[in-house]
């Protein structure tokens, strides 16, 4: 059995590959599996894969089942102590995977680690060093654009870790769960953060396992749409009642906000998918149901505690 599964979605993204599988083969950790999970592609992924990278397991979809449903089928084909997603678009430092893993090593209450993640074209400029979710229940990249001036160079408890190059110990995901499909590809990776901590899992950041990421800042209708309506379903899912009700004016306005927002530039795309999205978040409460009650009758986080992993709206 592999110490760690590396998942990697990958659709039309041959172009990537080259680079994220180099510096995967230059890792001083070597006791991992890589999984290329496939959805679809019709760029030659699948064969370059079998001809180049044989080390790789190639799982073959035939169609887009978006980053969960990918990282899903990735995950029930896994073997490793340690699930570690990994976007196809990264660049990985040699280091980064025994870091990574060194991070549970040194704690065993820790079910997440992430590392800092970098522009990869900027490679002075901050990606994300953690997802961080605010007291008004809106998630976020924590440093997200920045210039890296070592603001994020110290280790610490956060809420949760990007799904871009996020690990977990594969037993607070027998507890917890892994990825919730419903929530497609967007805001997954908090949702998993939330459940992790409630459930008395820490997620730990990891600023010495640095990973470089062709993100660019950049919006459509669809990501508004899922980003809108997942973000009413994170609050849904995981927000304890108590805390709903102390925090409930912090939350409804920021509600608001996004809508006159949308509705202040209503005449373009993106702002009515962001309208159809809060829509459809409100009718999310039912859905949401069943998957909040599994998760608060095993909570085991505090409200204190948990109050103190959530941002400030002020600072983030």
């Amino acid at each position: 059995m592999p110490k760690a599964s590396i998942i990697i979605p990958n659709w039309n993204g041959k172009h990537h590959l080259d680079v994220c599988f180099a510096s995967l083969r230059q890792q001083t950790e070597q006791d991992f599996e890589t999984i290329l999970v496939d959805n679809g592609s019709e760029d030659g992924s699948q064969a370059h894969v079998r001809e180049q990278y044989p080390e790789v397991m190639l799982i073959e979809n035939g169609a887009n089942l978006g980053f969960t449903g990918a990282c899903i089928k990735g995950y029930e084909a896994s073997a490793g102590e340690f699930v570690v997603l990994l976007n196809n678009d990264t660049e990985v430092t040699p280091s980064w995977l025994e870091t990574l893993l060194a991070g549970f090593e040194k704690h065993a209450d820790v079910g997440s680690t992430i590392g800092k993640i970098l522009l990869f074209d900027e490679r002075n400029k901050l990606h994300t060093a953690g997802d961080l979710v605010r007291v008004d229940g809106s998630p976020a990249n924590r440093g997200v654009w920045q210039t890296d001036m070592g603001q994020f160079d110290q280790e610490e408890f956060i809420m949760s870790g990007c799904g871009a190059a996020v690990a977990y110990r594969r037993s607070a995901l027998e507890e917890v769960g892994f990825l919730d499909d419903s929530f497609y590809f967007s805001c997954e990776d908090v949702d998993l953060g939330w459940r992790l901590n409630l459930a008395g899992w820490r997620v730990l950041y990891v600023p010495d396992a640095v990973i470089y990421h062709k993100v660019k800042a950049s919006s459509s209708a669809l990501a508004s749409f899922y980003d809108k309506r997942n973000q009413l379903y994170l609050i849904w899912k995981n927000y304890p009642a108590g805390l709903l009700r102390k925090n409930r004016r912090a939350i409804i306005q920021q509600q608001l906000k996004l809508t006159r927002e949308a509705l202040v530039h209503w005449r373009g795309e993106a702002a009515r998918a962001s309208l159809r999205g809060q829509l459809a978040g409100l009718f999310g409460f039912f859905r949401m149901l069943p998957s909040r009650r599994k998760i608060m009758s095993g909570r085991r986080l505090s409200d204190d505690s948990l109050m103190k992993l959530f941002t400030p709206i002020d600072e983030a």
